[in-house]
């Protein structure tokens, strides 16, 4: 009520007082009436709990033969059986306890006060009365918090009856009486039919020791474990009377009961024996997608459990695995897991399961991106290994196809045919180069770049290719601030992308817009499992008006040769290089899309604040990738094809050509290491012809110990990166030390880790990627050597 009265008063104030003032108190009258009505709430909680459990009590001690009150701290009796109402006609519910016992014995309040304080302490008590027809043992147990149990036992019938122990044979509680060790002397008969027969220990009926009265424990029953409220009272030497009361929080619902349930933010199952569903809280028919799932048989909402669901279900009932819990799906909600739980209760139907349910659905889905992510893992590592040793292929074909070319000139009738076994050789190093880009091994060569020249450029090769149908536009921001990436493999994302989506819009063709702008980000960027940090970006959206991706695509479609296009029309390694490329320089990659409305792809590219001087440039050769892939994007559009023909990874359809005229020879020594024969011996003829002197070496090891040779003179290091044994830069390190002044040339399929970790000790080192041509590596050493 104070509460209630402190909201009304600001509510009233407010009506009379204007602008903000008025508004503040409202907030706070409302604010002050919100919590009267949580407090009402909590105290009507509080009320029903505590009539529930004293109606459980009274529907145990109801037929009771000893005369038996519940009443509270203040002695006012809420409930009396009917052996209390015919011995005690003169009171009743709302008189108290004193006034009871006033005819029985003297000062009955203050015996029931003392009483009162020595089972608060100890849980119960008990004294033995001089009344007028004899003696009386009153005895007390606290019920809840704040409730107590009275049996006033008159000695002289029990005396009748002969052995007093017996007494516990005329009540409807399962009591026993213990010895001081431990030993059941006693227990009536209503305890043997609950566990099965009688017991001479209190191990053999209990779970769990010691016993903890007023607290709830577990009884071995013969139909399964029950719980019980353990209540004791002391007798002489020793001894103690344990009496049981099944928990009805747990056990037993009474009529009307389940409805309370219903409104429980809880989701519940009750199962019958056949499995069938009889009652499921709003929570739950929401989680198994079923509004009418009562009724139904669990099965028909549940699959996915790996054996049959009934055998589930009879090993519950056999009261085994209850509370193991089961991942399965909802057979009737998309793509939602469950996580179930199984438990027995009775209630008045009888004996039931009740089935507790979890939503699962976002950790099934981390584990399924964490599968998703080895597998990926292992892909990129496959793609890896198997890029580099075709590079070792490419350049052994190719380079001894620049050897033959350079001994026929075009009127040659054999130069045509060696001029299409070169040609070849590098559309195949080009999709090599897109095996790279997935598994991103592949060398970037980064540069600064104005993005609004660079896409200029571009624009009019992509608007030849995407044909008379689709209309592309470019619309640059003004002014664009420099990015650092690959130019050359930059042009080839966006011409994937560009023409990604012309095939999304055919045949019918529509529009793709280019918008290229810079892009602040005051705090960090959070979605799709990304984290971008916040700083200055520039951001280039490619935007169609196609088909859109459907959901079952759009976590597919960055793996590796997935692809929706027919047979022979896309190597599905499209998008896989898209997001390599990306990573791999640093930027990030998101997509939208809706169905029938197109598909949106955004390119974060960090700002580039300093110009890359030459030694920037050279570690950037030599940089090695980013660390594994977080997972940071979702879906994309189909991937694509090679373009009208052209290679991909040549974006300008121009195909590298050799160079056949004779070039000026040069002098020198030259240390060439590389364990591949074939790549070796091209390697060692392209630069003897160009007057080199040239040392071989199949490994590492070879090269070391032909260096032992002090009057030897070595001008260029040529060597692999990745050989078996000691590696390139592990070799070419320790050869330093007593010839520091010799310059390297390191090749390679990809750029490994072991590089980045020794260029900054490794001098006058450049990088050549496989596969090279005859020019390129001869045109490298020569400017190595001067």
């Amino acid at each position: 009520m104070w509460f209630l009265a402190l909201g009304v008063v600001p509510l009233g104030i407010a009506r009379v007082v204007p602008g903000v003032p008025g508004l503040a108190l409202v907030v706070l009258g409302a604010t002050f009436v919100a919590l009267a009505v949580l407090v009402r709430a909590l105290v009507l909680r509080h009320r029903r709990a505590r009539a529930d459990l004293l109606d459980t009590i009274a529907e145990f001690v109801a037929r009771d033969a000893v005369p038996c009150f519940i009443a509270d701290r203040d002695g006012e009796i809420l409930y009396m059986n009917s052996a209390a109402r015919t011995r005690y006609a003169g009171a009743g519910v709302g008189s108290t306890l004193a006034a009871a016992f006033a005819d029985q014995f003297a000062a009955p309040a203050t015996v029931i006060y003392r009483l009162q304080n020595k089972a608060l302490a100890g849980g119960a008590a008990q004294k033995d009365l001089v009344i007028r027809d004899g003696q009386m043992r009153l005895s007390v147990h606290c019920v809840g918090d704040e409730g107590f149990l009275w049996r006033s036992d008159e000695i002289a019938h029990l005396a009748d009856r002969g052995t007093a122990g017996l007494g516990g044979e005329t009540i409807s509680l399962p009591m026993m009486t213990v010895s001081k060790n431990g030993t059941i002397l006693f227990m009536n008969e209503v305890l043997r039919r609950l566990l099965g027969g009688r017991e001479t220990a209190l191990d053999r009926v209990f779970t769990e020791l010691p016993l903890r009265p007023g607290e709830t424990h577990r009884v071995a029953g013969a139909n399964g474990p029950v719980d019980v409220l353990v209540i004791e009272a002391p007798l002489s030497a020793g001894r103690r009377e344990i009496y049981l009361v099944p928990d009805a929080r747990q056990h037993r619902l009474g009529p009307g009961e389940w409805g309370i349930l219903e409104r429980l933010p809880v989701p519940l199952v009750r199962l019958d024996k056949e499995g069938t569903i009889t009652m499921a809280t709003a929570r739950a028919r929401r989680l198994l997608g079923d509004d009418a799932a009562i009724g139904s048989h669990l099965s028909d909402q549940l699959e996915g459990l790996g054996r049959p669901l009934s055998d589930w279900l009879r090993e519950a009932w056999e009261g085994r695995h209850l509370g193991r819990v089961e991942t399965m799906r909802a057979a009737k909600a998309d793509d939602r897991f469950l996580q179930v739980s199984l438990e027995q209760f009775h209630d008045d139907a009888g004996p039931a399961l009740v089935a507790v349910l979890n939503d699962a659905t976002e950790l099934k889905t981390l584990e399924t991106q964490f599968v998703q992510s080895q597998k990926m893992q292992a892909i990129g590592q496959l793609a890896g290994g198997v890029a580099h040793d075709f590079n070792n292929l490419l350049t052994a074909i190719s380079g001894h196809c620049d050897l033959l070319l350079l001994r026929h000139d075009a009127g040659d009738p054999d130069f045509a045919d060696l001029s299409q076994i070169s040609q070849n050789a590098n559309r195949a190093a080009a999709l090599v180069s897109q095996l790279l880009a997935f598994s991103r091994k592949q060398t970037l060569r980064l540069e600064r770049l104005d993005l609004a020249d660079t896409m200029g450029d571009l624009s009019h090769l992509l608007g030849r290719l995407v044909g008379e149908r689709v209309q592309l536009s470019f619309e640059p921001g003004h002014p664009v601030l420099p990015v650092r990436a690959d130019k050359r493999q930059l042009e080839q994302v966006l011409m994937n992308l560009v023409v990604n989506a012309r095939d999304a819009m055919m045949p019918a063709g529509g529009k793709i817009r280019l918008v290229l702008e810079n892009h602040l980000l005051e705090r960090p960027l959070e979605r799709d499992r990304a984290v971008v940090p916040a700083g200055d970006y520039v951001t280039i959206k490619v935007i169609d008006e196609g088909r859109g991706i459907s959901p079952e695509h759009r976590g597919k479609i960055f793996e590796p040769f997935f692809t929706t296009k027919g047979a022979g029309k896309g190597t599905g390694l499209g998008l896989s290089m898209v997001y390599g490329i990306v990573k791999q320089s640093g930027a990030y990659v998101f997509v939208d899309s809706v169905e029938g409305v197109g598909t949106t792809f955004t390119l974060y590219f960090p700002v580039c604040r300093s110009d890359l001087t030459a030694e920037t440039a050279a570690a950037a050769a030599l940089a090695v990738p980013p660390e594994d892939r977080p997972g940071d994007a979702i879906g994309a559009a189909v991937p694509v094809r090679a373009l009208s023909g052209l290679p991909i990874g040549e974006p300008n359809g121009d195909l590298p050509r050799p160079t056949h005229a004779a070039a000026p020879r040069e002098g020198g020594i030259v240390l060439l290491v590389e364990d591949e024969a074939p790549v070796r011996a091209f390697a060692s003829r392209a630069l003897r012809l160009r007057g080199f002197t040239v040392l071989e070496a199949e490994s590492a090891e070879e090269a070391l110990k032909t260096l032992e040779d002090e009057s030897l003179e070595v001008d260029v290091f040529v060597t692999d990166v990745v050989m078996p044994g000691m590696d390139g830069p592990t070799w070419v390190s320790e050869a330093l030390r007593a010839r520091p002044g010799v310059r390297v040339v390191f090749v390679s399929g990809y750029a490994e880790d072991s590089v980045a970790e020794h260029r900054n000790r490794i001098p006058n080192a450049v990088f050549l990627p496989k596969p090279f041509s005859l020019s390129e590596l001869t045109e490298t050493v020569s400017r190595q050597l001067h």
